[in-house]
């Protein structure tokens, strides 16, 4: 792992943004949701190529940093959505199949991970489901 690609690393960025989004729709982020979120990262996002962040580490970390971050200073989930749809529309050849496929699954079980979905997740997931296919 040596390429330091800032493109690369804003994308994780805003894949930590439109985590927390998912997470914070309903105005809570559960713990669960976070557990949530780190594993995936670990398991899935980590492998997916062999960016890194200027430290060095796999820039995929970025996306717990960012959720982290903005969950801290109780950003607006709605807000957080619209900045992902507007960077989706900007980048989009940084959305591969792959990597669709990938955001679905990881907003798909934190939305599921405490007590099912609720309605303003289901809106959001639904609302994401559309970007993803544009």
């Amino acid at each position: 792992m040596e390429n330091t690609n800032k493109p690369q690393l804003l994308f994780y960025q805003k894949m930590g943004e439109l985590f927390y989004a998912i997470a914070a729709a309903d105005k809570v982020v559960h713990k669960e949701e976070y557990k949530t979120l780190k594993k995936l990262v670990l398991e899935k996002w980590k492998n997916l190529d062999d960016y890194e962040d200027p430290f060095h580490t796999d820039a995929a970390y970025q996306i717990e940093v960012v959720f982290d971050w903005f969950d801290y200073e109780q950003l607006d989930a709605n807000d957080c959505f619209e900045d992902f749809v507007d960077y989706k529309k900007e980048n989009n050849k940084y959305f591969t199949e792959e990597r669709k496929k990938l955001i679905w699954q990881t907003a798909n079980a934190i939305a599921s991970s405490f007590a099912g979905k609720n309605k303003s997740e289901l809106i959001m997931l639904a609302k994401l489901k559309k970007v993803l296919s544009e």
